[in-house]
This record gives C-alpha cells, sequence and structure tokens, in this order.
C-alpha cells in the first residue's frame, strides 16, 4: 500500500488512508478509536448548517472531539444555501476545526429532496456557489461527491474541475451513482477521470473493506489516497490492517470504547450505540449470530462489558 502525507492547504495528515463519515457512527470516541489504529484523518458525522447558524444543541452534540485527539479537526456539513453554509464555516461552534468538508454525495431522499447532498450534483453553478462562499470563511474546505445521479447523468470530472476552481483543498469521489446508494460496483474509471482532471489531492471511496479493496480501487484509479466507510463501521482495525499499526489488544479497546462513550455521552445512548457496534465487530465469527442476539438485549452498558469480555474478537 502506498502510504503518504496528504497536503490539504497546508495541512498535512499523518497518512492517506482516511475514515470518512458516517451519519450516525463517526462521534468523538470512534474517531479516536480509528484513529489510533492507523486512519490519517477522521471526519465527524454530516451536520447541518442551518441546525450551526440556529445554534441547535443537538447539533452541537455532533461536534464533540476528544481532549487526546491528536489528529486534524475536521467536520463535514450539508446544505444547500450558499449564505447559510458561509455562516456554518464562521460560527463559533466550528471554530476548533481545521478543515471543512462539504457533503455534495448523500443519496438519502429526504437530504435529496431538501436541495441538498447528492441533490447538489444537478446543479453545478449552485455547488460552486456554496464551495466559493465557504471558503470565504478562511477555512480549508473539502468536498465529498458521488459521480454522478445516475448511469444517464455522470458529471464526476466536471463536479471535480468545478470544485477545484471554487477552491476546494481536496475532493473525495465515492464511485457510484446516487440511485445506486451504497449498492453495485464501483465506479473505478470515473473517479480516475475525476483525478486526471485536477491538482487537488483526490480521495476514493467505495466498497473498501480490506486491504485488498484498498490496493485495488488505489491502483484502478490513481487516487492519492482512501476514505473507509462502511469498512470502518463492521471492522476498525482495518486500519491498522492497512498501515501497518499495530492494533494491540482489540478487547480493550472496545471495553474502553463503552467506557468513554458512557462518560461522553451518557449511560442511554452508550447502550443502544455500543451494543449495536460490538455485533458489527463480531460479524462473521463463528456463533455470532447468536451472540449478536444476546448483545442487543443488554439492559445497560456494564452488562455490555461483562458480555464483551467474553467475547474473542
Amino acid at each position: 500500500m502506498r502510504l503518504k502525507a496528504i497536503d490539504i492547504g497546508g495541512l498535512h495528515t499523518k497518512n492517506n488512508i482516511f475514515l470518512a463519515p458516517l451519519a450516525g457512527y463517526t462521534n468523538a470516541v470512534f474517531r479516536e478509536l480509528c484513529y489510533n489504529l492507523g486512519a490519517g484523518l477522521t471526519f465527524t458525522e454530516m451536520v447541518s448548517a442551518k441546525g450551526l447558524c440556529y445554534k441547535s444543541e443537538k447539533t452541537k452534540d455532533l461536534l464533540h472531539v476528544l481532549p487526546e485527539y491528536k489528529g486534524i479537526k475536521a467536520c463535514q456539513i450539508f446544505g444547500g444555501d450558499p449564505e447559510y453554509m458561509r455562516r456554518a464555516c464562521e460560527s463559533e461552534a466550528l471554530a476548533p476545526f481545521e478543515l471543512i468538508d462539504i457533503n455534495m454525495g448523500c443519496p438519502v431522499p429526504k437530504i435529496y429532496k431538501n436541495g441538498e447532498g447528492s441533490y447538489l450534483l444537478n446543479d453545478l453553478r449552485l455547488a460552486e456557489r456554496i464551495i466559493s462562499s465557504s471558503k470565504k470563511s478562511g477555512k480549508r474546505i473539502s468536498v465529498k461527491f458521488r459521480i454522478g445521479t445516475d448511469e444517464k447523468n455522470i458529471v464526476s470530472a466536471e463536479f471535480a474541475k468545478m470544485c477545484e476552481s471554487a477552491g476546494a483543498d481536496m475532493i473525495c469521489v465515492h464511485g457510484r451513482t446516487r440511485d445506486k446508494i451504497y449498492a453495485g460496483e464501483v465506479n473505478f474509471k470515473e473517479i480516475e477521470r475525476a483525478k486526471s482532471a485536477v491538482k487537488i489531492p483526490v480521495i476514493a471511496n467505495g466498497g473498501i473493506f480490506s486491504l485488498a479493496d484498498a490496493e485495488n480501487i488505489m491502483e484502478k484509479t490513481g487516487a492519492d489516497g482512501i476514505a473507509v466507510a462502511r469498512g470502518a463501521m463492521y471492522n476498525p482495525r482495518i486500519f491498522a490492517e492497512i498501515t501497518g499499526t499495530d492494533a494491540g489488544d482489540f478487547k480493550e479497546k472496545v471495553l474502553k470504547q463503552i467506557e468513554d462513550t458512557r462518560s461522553l455521552y451518557g449511560e442511554r445512548f452508550a447502550c443502544v450505540f455500543m451494543r449495536k457496534m460490538v455485533s458489527f465487530y463480531i460479524k462473521g465469527q463463528k456463533n455470532s449470530v447468536a451472540m449478536r442476539k444476546e448483545l442487543l438485549s443488554v439492559k445497560d452498558t456494564r452488562e455490555l462489558e461483562v458480555l464483551t469480555g467474553r467475547i474473542e474478537f
């Protein structure tokens, strides 16, 4: 695997293997876990620009960063109004963040119908205004987008050029169209076309669940790096596998994840979130179906810690 630092407008990552934003998953504790396992850059889950402008407490909760986190602080925001996007970038809530990623790829119908996320693939002029307005905040800006809305409307190279001309410091290209959601083959050729169209760093995303997947997408796209999404959710050790980082005692790390999640977000959230995460981590193991049922029935994190202590990861 070709590991290297990525220069994002003067910010230098420790390597080119990133944790992609994952709505509902990339909270502060999970980002810390992935960073310590080798991820070169991690992003918050996507945050509403309007929510930040209206100082929503629920929105702010998504922006926690652990005091011990040593990586570049990167946040992903979404919205369809250039003014709100600029104001969000300039907000006090985002002051600690060194890199702001703009979501132009989310395929969820609610986001799309609201003129946000992957809807912006239909309107390059609006997308350009959003990027240029956000850039006026003085922040480094990256953009995550898909190759198009469907097979008849592929815009990867054109969209990449627009992002660069609007001031983006890096782009991340998910190699599927919006209508595919997360299914189907990743289109390596369109990621390669985006890479060939610009000089800023290009990160490839989609279908990365192993070292072999990472090497394959890098080789076939010529991308500068990769962003792992669902592959990290199911197995955060993928970062150690790809980067050669010592994963250490994973059981110990999971128990710490439970403890830190409880400390930061409270017992109720920690129990629901972490029993789901531990269930992901054991996928494919012997007796995992029965173990998953047991995990999802626990009533509190203390019970979850006892059960996790019995698992051989």
